[in-house]
């Protein structure tokens, strides 16, 4: 497709006039043929300016219209010039929609707002952890929206270099990460990202370290007195001896307790996943247990029934199920009065293998019972130092029940027991299913 130049305007020119030149210099009235030339001249190019105007502002075809002479190669730019912005406005909406479907993927909210606060655009998760409405909070400050005032301090510091943390305004017990970068030109992006649970491990931590600490401090202190006291031989053949021994012992027990019961739960927190085709003989192991019960009860004149269905095996961990089972059994024996009646109850429930650990004693209120699984939550401290409870056993339950995909449930009445129950999956029932076969299902 050729261009117009300006040596093809001349020779069009020279075309259309030669002719009426030549008539005028033949009749003699060249001024008045070369003023009709002109009108036409001029007519035809207002003909040409009203197509090119109709088609451009009226005519919803993208081919366009025919034109002669110098027009044809307009038309046909102007033509080619669409198509390119056609295809550039395809492009760029392309390049949008990739880039909110990318957006949307993330697992931030996402917030664009230009310099002076006003939002362009937020995906669904900024609506969900901010509050925000899209489009009805198109072009609204964002400090309007988020009337947080350290929010708004940092946005007017314009000091973008580290993060911010706010509490979300949807819900107080969530924290949020903000991190604003510059994103255009006059436009800033802001992501932002729910550490609520990052800080509740961070503050997990801690507390496990510090209860740790805490934990072994006491028997150690005890041991390092006695040793120190040791020191004197008078003490070592006195009468005293024999009540530092036991003292020593005791919290030595104490410790090894403690050190075994971190050393299981990092187990088998170190295991998330489990190959569960061991056969668990739990009535044989329930049995063992009712004897360690009875043994650690010893003078506490508690009484035991147990209910087992001595045909009712099960796939799984077998060091993890005694795990938990143990734990709920001599928990029960622990924190459970003199004279207090336990019963376990290990049955075929509609939904699968079921275990129920009920006692008599002085049960749990209520705002204690979604935290008993937490590392060293202890109701009483004080009772359960007298016991010899860690805090650990109900959480060591918890993990061991999750690799079998089942939870512990706890139903408690003050001064009138609780009972500590989990359900397996019907497809662990050893009777029914090969091993290889739960494998394939669990996976």
């Amino acid at each position: 497709m050729e261009r117009l130049t300006w040596k093809k305007l001349v020779g069009e020119l020279i075309l259309f006039y030669l002719p009426w030149l030549i008539l005028g210099v033949i009749f003699g009235y060249l001024p008045w043929f070369l003023l009709i030339a002109s009108w036409i001249q001029l007519g035809w190019h207002f003909h040409n300016q009203l197509k090119m105007s109709n088609w451009l502002w009226k005519d919803r075809s993208l081919t366009p219209p025919s034109g002669s002479g110098s027009w044809e190669p307009l038309f046909n730019g102007i033509y080619r010039l669409q198509q390119r912005n056609r295809r550039r406005r395809k492009e760029l909406t392309t390049l949008i929609r990739r880039f909110r479907n990318g957006a949307e993927s993330l697992p931030d909210a996402v917030v664009v707002f230009r310099s002076e606060g006003n939002i362009v655009w937020c995906n669904k998760l900024a609506q969900q952890l901010l509050g925000l409405r899209w489009p009805d909070d198109s072009g609204q400050p964002i400090s309007n929206l988020l009337r947080s005032p350290d929010f708004v301090r940092y946005l007017s510091r314009q000091a973008f270099d580290t993060p911010l943390e706010i509490t979300s305004p949807m819900n107080y017990d969530r924290t949020l990460e903000l991190r604003i970068m510059r994103y255009t030109e006059g436009e800033y992006l802001m992501a932002v990202r729910d550490v609520s649970q990052l800080k509740q491990l961070e503050g997990m931590r801690r507390n496990f370290f510090a209860n740790v600490s805490h934990e072994l401090r006491t028997p150690m202190t005890v041991l390092q007195g006695y040793l120190e006291m040791a020191q004197d031989p008078e003490m070592l053949m006195g009468p005293m001896w024999d009540r530092a021994h036991g003292v020593m012992t005791e919290q030595l027990a104490r410790m090894n307790a403690l050190v075994e019961q971190l050393l299981t739960l990092s187990k088998i927190e170190a295991a998330p996943t489990i190959e569960l085709e061991e056969m668990v003989d739990v009535p044989a192991m329930l049995d063992i247990l009712e004897k360690e019960a009875m043994s650690l009860s010893s003078n506490k004149d508690q009484s035991f029934t147990f209910e087992v269905d001595n045909s009712l095996k099960v796939f799984g961990d077998n060091d993890q199920l005694r795990s938990a089972i143990s734990n709920l059994v001599y928990n029960a024996v622990k924190h459970t009065p003199n004279d207090a009646a336990i019963h376990v109850r290990w049955y075929r429930s509609p939904t699968g293998p079921r275990l129920e650990v009920t006692d008599s004693g002085e049960g749990i209120a209520a705002q204690h019972i979604h935290r008993l699984t937490e590392r060293f939550y202890r109701v009483d401290k004080a009772r359960s130092r007298e016991t010899g409870g860690s805090g650990l056993g109900l959480a060591i339950v918890k993990h061991a029940l999750s690799h079998h995909d089942a939870h512990l449930e706890i139903e408690s009445e003050v001064d009138k027991g609780s009972t500590f129950s989990f359900t397996l999956p019907s497809r662990l029932v050893a009777d029914t299913r090969l091993p290889h076969d739960i494998t394939n299902d669990h996976s």
